[in-house]
């Protein structure tokens, strides 16, 4: 990163009852995150998958579209019957989705931002997330399409007005699911009937290539399926869930991890060493090596690489989250929801355990852009008390914490990781502040205070760009309000 670059300050987005602010991000001043936003009042945000637009839906029902540079509203739209809306990875587009009294009612509409025109319109009866948003894109937007029944429709991104340019047919198909970087690939899930195997297939986005899918899985005993795309668009993950175990071995059914590459070379079962449920896969940031957390409790993690063979063992415990840091250097293994919220901090490069630390009822977890802090919020309405926020340094010391009479998010705005030097580059630029806080120590500085040095690193992996996880596609319903 060049000097005249610099590093994006971090960004957290915070809602409560009241509405959203935006705290900058750390390292904090004085120990307490200032205030780049007061309260706005909303009812559901959602930042854009590259951190340029935030869409928040007011108590009223008004869209307001936010520029994140300067976090002034740029665009608002007031829908009627608007029941869900999502905005598109860069910020082009808006979509949303009306209620509606006939089929004749084109109750889901295409947005442009900048104009603030509509672009493409249609009717969907029902939404569900499999369903919507109703148009995916790539992470570019390069590359668009929706699900249809029986077939899958592909657009001109630069042009909806010419509406579906061309269509694949996949008679059954109850899902599908877009690569993001790059756009170039789709996969189909076609479930079991009667008597015939359900199926997951992967087709180029080209459509003079379509003729016959490039990997193909066949499997049984399959109700829905989790699609996970990697960065470079190659490998695809699809954990199969049915809803009864016929081992009887487990209340909430049986699942099965398979992995599939667009050159064919792998269509088959991740062979994991443990009997139980896949708890959480997760591709690292380079598309080279995924982590999988599996089995019966304690449950087992472990790392893969592209030819499917195991790297790495994470060891056994109460988990069944695993998350890599942007820069692909390192893991959290937690165990979180019915588990009591234990985390194991992992440095992947040197191979080793660098910190535990526990962050009890929280709801959601996720590492900052830049890689060196780990946040969990506890919210509502999952949970309606101890509703907070805590920050970790990457070895899992905490850092920050804050609670709440009620949260409803928690989140980093996004920022491309590639805009950060690497840990081991930082600790060398900041050997000053060590210096000072050393000497501010020597004069008796209260222990109560957060602890704002950074923790003894090991040399990280060189950056690879982040990849975007399949469910990453934001979107915001309305009633939810969380």
């Amino acid at each position: 990163m060049a000097v005249s670059d610099p590093a994006p300050p971090l960004q957290i987005l915070a809602r409560e009852p009241e509405g959203f602010s935006i705290w900058t991000g750390p390292p904090f001043s004085n120990g307490q995150p200032g205030v780049k936003l007061e309260k706005v009042p909303c009812a559901t945000s959602k930042f854009s998958e590259d951190g340029s637009k935030l869409m928040v839906i007011k108590p009223d029902l008004k869209i307001c579209i936010y520029d994140c540079s300067s976090f002034s509203e740029i665009r608002s739209f007031e829908i009627p019957n608007v029941l869900a809306a999502a905005i598109s990875p860069k910020g082009t587009y808006l979509q949303t989705f009306q209620k509606f009294s006939t089929p004749q009612d084109k109750n889901v509409v295409l947005w442009n931002i900048e104009t603030g025109d509509p672009v493409y319109q249609l009717f969907q009866k029902g939404m569900s997330k499999t369903t919507w948003p109703s148009i995916q894109f790539s992470s570019d937007e390069a590359a668009s399409c929706r699900l249809a029944t029986n077939e899958i429709q592909f657009f001109d991104s630069g042009d909806f007005s010419k509406g579906f340019i061309y269509r694949l047919r996949i008679p059954g198909i109850a899902a599908a699911e877009l690569s993001k970087s790059p756009g170039s690939y789709v996969a189909a899930f076609v479930p079991e009937s009667k008597g015939i195997p359900a199926s997951v297939q992967i087709f180029p986005c080209d459509k003079d290539l379509q003729t016959q899918p490039v990997a193909r899985r066949n499997f049984f005993r399959c109700s829905t399926v989790q699609l996970s795309w990697n960065y470079g668009s190659n490998g695809l993950l699809a954990v199969a869930q049915s809803d009864v175990d016929k081992t009887n071995q487990s209340y909430y059914g049986e699942s099965k991890l398979y992995y599939l590459t667009t050159d064919g070379a792998h269509e088959g079962l991740v062979s994991l060493r443990k009997e139980g449920p896949v708890h959480d896969v997760r591709w690292s940031s380079s598309g080279s090596e995924f982590a999988v957390v599996y089995g019966f409790m304690p449950a087992k993690a472990t790392i893969f690489n592209k030819k499917c063979n195991p790297l790495f063992e994470l060891g056994t415990g109460p988990y069944n989250t695993i998350r890599w840091n942007p820069k692909g250097n390192f893991l959290c293994l937690a165990g979180f929801g019915n588990l009591p919220g234990e985390m194991a901090f992992w440095d992947y490069v040197e191979k080793k355990l660098i910190g535990t630390a526990k962050a009890e009822w929280s709801v959601t977890s996720e590492w900052s852009p830049d890689g060196r802090y780990f946040m969990t919020a506890t919210t509502a309405p999952r949970l309606q008390v101890d509703n907070g926020v805590k920050i970790f340094n990457h070895n899992g010391s905490l850092y920050f914490k804050k609670m709440y009479d009620k949260l409803y998010q928690a989140e980093w705005k996004p920022e491309a990781p590639e805009r950060f030097c690497d840990i081991a580059e930082l600790v060398q630029s900041i050997g000053s502040l060590k210096v000072e806080e050393t000497k501010l120590q020597g004069k008796g500085s209260k222990s109560s205070q957060p602890k704002t040095t950074i923790p003894t690193v090991h040399k990280p992996a060189a950056y690879r760009p982040p990849h975007a996880k399949a469910a990453a596609t934001v979107q915001a319903e309305v009633w939810s309000k969380s």
